[in-house]
Parts: structure tokens; C-alpha cells; sequence
């Protein structure tokens, strides 16, 4: 065979052989990969189905499947020596690897919207947030256990070996990423224990906010104040956690203080003004009555308490009606003619300072 005819001491037949199989592979994957798409997209799909998600992730990595199993057959129509041989084999054994690797990442998918059905079924808004952690660790492992498969064809070793190897870098790496190791243990804490859910209102140490995001690493809280604030999953986990957002009602204790010069009839009737206020409002429950009571003597003033409770705990609905509690209050005492008192102080002179004081002002 002349020179000419050759392509790197190679004859052109099986380079073209060796074309034949790669780019008729590449066009047979592209055009099945077309198909199932196709499919997926079907008008019978009126919804996100799982088999509609099960399409879309079989159609990606179909191209590259197809590729791996043309070069394999393209380069078996070589004619190489043993060493060559050998080194094909790796990178064959190499390329299946990875297109398995990727088939299966893809079909992770099909995974998420499973758990992503089975989470907007529930009433907690927190298993939401399940699907995508439970997506990244499964694609992790993939991405791991393919690596370990390629280490081991490319360095010819047993895999115990190479756990073994992975084993002492493993703890290695432990050590120096302790603190990510312990707030993923506490991210799969709080999605057990679900002290929280997504958009409700927690307070944290000194931090009062509305929960945002919940991570691998850390949950996002959005302060009152509407600064973003990212706490590690590792310290909330062991942090008592106050639910805002989960209390039946608010209570509320307002103190009123009148004068002294308020008959005993008058406070009755300031009480009953009170009670009749608070009687029917849209808040009140009939487990939790209000409660009125004359408190105390004070220096300046007599003490009225008032502790009521509304239901539900949303705080703004709350304030509206403290607005309106303290705007009835105001108006109907001042009706009754029931006066306020607010801190006084009398200041009793002496005689002998008074006729100094005039004496002063006559000479």
C-alpha cells in the first residue's frame, strides 16, 4: 500500500471507516434525541408529567451515548498495536463512564419532580425546598462514584485500593471542612424537625426576621428592619428557635391610670366602658375572655390593667385594633368625664418662707 494511501501509517479506508461510525452515531442520537423531545412536548401533555420529565432527561444525553458507542465501534476497525490497543481501551472505558454518569445525572430529574409532586401535596412549604437538596447530593454522588470508576481504569489499581486512598484524603478533607460537614447535618436536622416554614416570621438570638431561604450550608432570614442575614445551619440547628408566626393570638396588657379624685362609682363605670369595648371584637375568642382589674394605688395615679388577647396572631391586623382599642378608650372616657393622670408633684411652702418672700417684694 503506497503512502498516499495511508493517514498516519493508518489506511484511509478505516479512517473513513472510523468517520463513518462517529459522525452516523452523532446524527442517529441528534435524530432520536429530536424525536423523543418531540414527544415530550406532545399535546397530551397538558401538564408537567413524569413521564413528559422522563422524556426530556433520556433525550440529553442520548447524542453522547450514541457517540461513545460509535467510537467504540469505529475504533475497532483500526488496525493498531497492543500498546495503542490498550490505551483505546482506557479511553473508551473512560468515555462509557462518563456518558453512563451522565445518563443517570440526568435522569435525576425525574427524582426531583417526583419529590417536588409529592412535596406541593403537603402543607408545610419547607419539603418545597427538599427536592433541590435531595437533586444536588444524588448528582454529587454520581459525580463522585464516576471519578472513582475513571481513577481506577486510568491507574490500573483494584478499587479497594483507591477507597483505601480515598479513605485517608477523606478524612483529610473532614477535618479541614468540619464546619460544612456540621451545617449539612444541621440543614437535614431542620428539615426533620421543621421548627420553621419558609416565609414565617422567627426570631434567632438577637435576629427577628422572615425565613427566605433554607440551604445545605445556611438559612437566609430577612430582618424586620429588611437587611438580609444568613445564619449557619450548624449553630440554628443547636439555637432555640421562637415561631413567630405559628402563635394562636397576641396578648396584650395595657395599664390606664386615672386621678385621684376618681369616685369608686366612676371607676366602675371606667371598667365597664373597658369590658364593653373589648366585649365583641373580631379578635376575641370565647376561651380567652378580657380581663379588667383596678390594679393599684399609685403615687400619681389609680391603676386600671386590661389584658386581652387577639386571635389570629397576625401583628398588623393586631395593631389596626389596638389603634382602634385606644381611639374608643380615649373618646369614651373623655364622655364619662373620667380623667387621665400623668405624673404630678405638688410643692407645699412654709409659712415663715412666705413672709420672707413678701417682705422681700416690699422693701
Amino acid at each position: 500500500m503506497s503512502d498516499s494511501e495511508l493517514f498516519f501509517g493508518v489506511p484511509f479506508s478505516n479512517v473513513l471507516l472510523l468517520l463513518g461510525w462517529v459522525l452516523g452515531s452523532l446524527v442517529l442520537g441528534k435524530l432520536l434525541q429530536v424525536t423523543i423531545r418531540r414527544a415530550a412536548r406532545a399535546k397530551r401533555f397538558t401538564q408537567r408529567s413524569t413521564l413528559q420529565v422522563f422524556f426530556v432527561s433520556l433525550a440529553r444525553p442520548i447524542p453522547f451515548l450514541f457517540f461513545v458507542w460509535g467510537l467504540r465501534f469505529g475504533l475497532h476497525s483500526l488496525p493498531v498495536n497492543n500498546v495503542l490497543e490498550g490505551l483505546m481501551a482506557d479511553v473508551l472505558a473512560v468515555l462509557l463512564t462518563v456518558a453512563v454518569a451522565f445518563f443517570i445525572y440526568s435522569l435525576i430529574d425525574v427524582i426531583n419532580h417526583l419529590l417536588t409532586v409529592m412535596a406541593s401535596k403537603t402543607a408545610t412549604k419547607l419539603d418545597d425546598m427538599m427536592a433541590p437538596m435531595v437533586q444536588k447530593s444524588l448528582r454529587v454522588v454520581v459525580v463522585v462514584l464516576a471519578l472513582v470508576q475513571i481513577a481506577q481504569i486510568l491507574s490500573d489499581k483494584p478499587i479497594t485500593s483507591i477507597l483505601a486512598g480515598l479513605g485517608v484524603g477523606g478524612l483529610a478533607i473532614a477535618l479541614a471542612a468540619q464546619e460544612t460537614i456540621k451545617n449539612f447535618f444541621g440543614s437535614l436536622v431542620i428539615f426533620a424537625d421543621k421548627p420553621f416554614e419558609l416565609e414565617e416570621r422567627i426570631r434567632v438570638g438577637d435576629f427577628d426576621g422572615f425565613v427566605e431561604e433554607v440551604g445545605f450550608r445556611s438559612t437566609r432570614l430577612r430582618t424586620l428592619d429588611g437587611h438580609l442575614v444568613t445564619i449557619p445551619n450548624g449553630e440554628l440547628a443547636n439555637l432555640m428557635v421562637e415561631n413567630v408566626s405559628k402563635r394562636p393570638h397576641i396578648k396584650r396588657v395595657l395599664e390606664l391610670g386615672v386621678t385621684y379624685d376618681t369616685s369608686p362609682e366612676k371607676m366602675e363605670e371606667a371598667k365597664a366602658i373597658l369590658a364593653d369595648i373589648l366585649t365583641d371584637h373580631e379578635g376575641r375568642v370565647e376561651a380567652y375572655p378580657p380581663r379588667i382589674y383596678f390594679k393599684a394605688f399609685n403615687s400619681s395615679s389609680l391603676d386600671l390593667v386590661v389584658i386581652y388577647w387577639y386571635h389570629p396572631g397576625h401583628y398588623w391586623a393586631f395593631m389596626e385594633h389596638a389603634d382602634y382599642v385606644n381611639r374608643e378608650v380615649l373618646r369614651r372616657f373623655n364622655e364619662a368625664g373620667i380623667e387621665f393622670a400623668f405624673p404630678t408633684r405638688t410643692l407645699y411652702l412654709s409659712e415663715s418662707v412666705s413672709e420672707d418672700t413678701g417682705a422681700s417684694s416690699v422693701g
